[in-house]
């Protein structure tokens, strides 16, 4: 775990923490006055025993260990939370893929189709055997073509049977994906992204009629930890929803879009099906998508930055940095300073404090 600067839930607990300079004081006060009585005595060694046994440094030590842990104490009461680096708790993730006509260009070798699908696998052999994966393909359109499983070896035959197509939808492609993460959302491509906005805006489902209203309320963006999509493309989106209101959405729902970029920037001239065309990289737009969501944007121009950067997301996505109460923590600590303070106490003086 990485801590970061504490802040706390209950702030006005710290006030108590006043308490502890008064607690000083009265230990001075003690001190003083156990040397005046330890002086009534005729007896030097009854003065020493009064005044305590060993360097006078040690015998500081157990009040200065109970001192802090008392303060720990007070910090506890104040429910404290930091930012700290914790197994996720994301147990689905879309793999978004792009399969245009663009992803034959060769500038990634062996060509990009290729080399996203050897990261893909790469991606997916990393991740824990609980987390469910599913696998969405787009280019014109956009499809379910593997519904989320901790099965493999099936989604390894999904990338497998991937087949090149026209045109790039990236907007069509962060839907289907929120689709499959929330079924009775009511997501779908051929309705636009304003009214499916402005439905869930009213707490609708996609066919009001008899059915019953979801309840549904925007939450903040990336709040959403049982879920990620990941989106893998190497051009501009050229057909289907705007990427950045259907983004809009997923950010309304707390779910994080990790975007990826394949290819050079400047692109590439693509021949297919007799069509020849420059296949371009809007790095723009996937940065906006990514930032809308509170995730990030990748950029791999070759097959090793791929690699990379999956197993980059890999991680991120096994172990998250989220905020989290450390109440618990704090007073284990306190507890533990309060035991290792009596016990030195009456390991060298023979009594409690």
């Amino acid at each position: 775990m990485n801590p970061m600067p504490l802040t706390f839930q209950w702030p006005d607990a710290l006030w108590l923490l006043l308490l502890l300079p008064v607690l000083v004081l009265l230990y001075v006060w003690l001190l003083k006055r156990r040397k005046k009585l330890a002086l009534r005595y005729a007896s030097l060694s009854i003065v020493k025993e009064a005044l305590g046994a060993g360097p006078s440094l040690r015998r500081h030590i157990p009040p200065l260990l109970f001192l802090s842990a008392f303060a720990l104490m007070l910090l506890a009461v104040a429910r404290p939370t930091a930012v700290i680096t914790l197994p996720s708790q994301e147990k689905t993730v879309i793999l978004a893929m792009d399969v245009s006509g663009s992803m034959r260009a060769k500038d990634v070798e062996p060509n990009r189709l290729v080399a996203s699908q050897n990261a893909a696998k790469h991606f997916i052999a990393q991740q824990p055997r609980h987390t469910k994966i599913g696998i969405v393909a787009f280019a014109g359109t956009a499809s379910l073509v593997q519904p989320p499983t901790t099965s493999r070896e099936d989604l390894v035959a999904a990338i497998d049977r991937f087949q090149l197509q026209r045109a790039t939808a990236t907007g069509s492609a962060i839907i289907v994906s929120l689709a499959t993460l929330f079924p009775d959302g009511g997501y779908d491509v051929s309705t636009s992204v304003q009214s499916q906005r402005e439905r869930e805006m009213r707490g609708g489902s996609i066919d009001d009629g008899d059915k019953k209203k979801s309840e549904f309320k925007a939450v903040a963006p990336g709040s959403y930890n049982s879920a990620a999509i990941i989106m893998l493309t190497d051009g501009q989106r050229t057909t289907g929803p705007d990427p950045l209101a259907a983004a809009k959405l997923a950010a309304e729902r707390g779910v994080r879009i990790y975007t990826v970029g394949i290819g050079t920037v400047e692109g590439e001239v693509v021949g297919f099906e007799g069509w020849s065309f420059r296949a371009r990289l809007d790095e723009d737009a996937l940065r906006e998508v990514a930032r809308i969501t509170q995730a990030e944007y990748y950029y791999a121009g070759n097959a090793e930055d791929l690699k990379k950067v999956y197993s980059t997301l890999s991680s991120k996505l096994v172990m998250t940095r989220q905020q989290t109460e450390v109440t618990s923590l704090v007073t284990a600590l306190a507890a533990l300073l309060a035991v290792v303070a009596a016990a030195l106490s009456v390991l060298w003086f023979n009594r409690l404090l």
